[in-house]
C-alpha cells in the first residue's frame, strides 16, 4: 500500500508541477532582427501571436552586432540582417540554415534633420555639400565599418563625392536606431538613416533621399538559424504572407518576394 500511496503521491506532484523551462520555451520564438525593424516587425510578430499562441523573444541591434551574438552560441531561432552581407557571414559560419534563406524586404537611407531644423528640402546630387550642410554640427548614422545603415551611407557619399570632406563630422552610432535617436534629441545636426525609421520617429524631418543608384541595393534577408526549434519554418513562412506584407508596406517597407498566403 505505501508503495502504492507513494507511487500516486509522486504521479500528482509531476501532473501539477509547473512546466520546466525548456519545456515553456517551446511556445516561443526567438529572433535576431536589425534594428530598423523594430516597430514593423513588433506589429507583425502581435499578428503571428494572435493567430497561433506562439510567443517571441525579439533582440534588436545592429546586423553585425547579431551575427556575432549567433555566432558565439546565442540561442536564435530566426535571424533577420538590414544587409546581405552579415547574413552571409551567418552563413559561412555555418549557424545558418541556407536553405530557409529569403531576400524580404527593400528600404530606402534619407538624410534627416530635427524636426525644428531650418534645414529643408536638400537635393541629393553629385557633388553636394553635405560638410557645409551640417555646420558646426554632427552627422549621425550606423559605424560605417559594421552596421548596415552607416555601410550603406558612406558608400553613397563616395559615389556622390561627399564623403571626404564630411567623414570628420560624422558620429558613429552603434545602431541606426541610435543614431536616429541622436537627431531626435538634436544632439547632431543631421543623420542618414532608413526611411522607415524616419517614419516612426516624431522628433525628425526627412531634408532628402539618396538616389538608389547612389549605393548597394538594400536587401533585408531572413532565414531560421540552424538550431531553430520546430515550428520556426511556419514562421518565416507567415512572414512572406499577404498580411505580413500589408503590415510591413504601412511602415514604409518594400516587400521583394510574392506572398506566399
Amino acid at each position: 500500500m505505501f508503495r502504492l500511496s507513494g507511487l500516486l503521491t509522486a504521479f500528482v506532484i509531476l501532473a501539477t508541477a509547473p512546466l520546466s523551462p525548456a519545456a515553456a520555451e517551446d511556445k516561443t520564438i526567438t529572433v535576431f532582427a536589425a534594428a530598423s525593424m523594430k516597430n514593423a516587425l513588433d506589429e507583425v510578430n502581435a499578428a503571428y501571436t494572435a493567430k497561433t499562441g506562439i510567443r517571441f523573444s525579439v533582440s534588436y541591434a545592429a546586423s553585425s552586432v547579431l551575427a556575432r551574438q549567433i555566432e558565439q552560441g546565442a540561442p536564435a531561432d530566426v535571424f533577420v540582417s538590414a544587409d546581405t552581407d552579415w547574413m552571409d557571414y551567418a552563413i559561412a559560419r555555418k549557424t545558418i540554415d541556407e536553405a530557409s534563406r529569403v531576400n524580404l524586404l527593400g528600404n530606402s537611407i534619407v538624410l534627416i534633420a530635427p524636426k525644428d531644423s531650418k534645414i529643408d528640402n536638400v537635393a541629393i546630387t553629385q557633388g553636394f555639400d553635405l560638410a557645409k550642410l551640417a555646420g558646426d554640427g554632427r552627422i549621425a548614422t550606423g559605424d560605417v565599418k559594421s552596421v548596415p545603415a552607416g555601410k550603406y551611407a558612406k558608400a553613397a557619399l563616395e559615389k556622390l563625392g561627399a564623403w571626404q570632406a564630411a567623414e570628420a563630422k560624422f558620429a558613429m552610432a552603434e545602431s541606426v536606431r541610435a543614431a536616429l535617436t541622436l537627431v531626435a534629441r538634436g544632439e547632431a545636426n543631421l543623420g542618414i538613416v532608413y526611411s522607415t525609421d524616419a517614419k516612426v520617429e516624431p522628433g525628425v524631418k526627412i531634408v532628402g533621399t539618396f538616389p538608389a543608384d547612389s549605393h548597394p541595393a538594400i536587401i533585408y534577408p531572413v532565414a531560421a538559424t540552424t538550431i531553430a526549434k520546430a515550428g520556426t519554418s511556419d514562421y518565416l513562412a507567415f512572414l512572406r504572407s499577404s498580411g505580413a506584407k500589408t503590415i510591413l508596406e504601412k511602415y514604409g517597407f518594400k516587400f521583394l518576394v510574392s506572398p506566399t498566403i
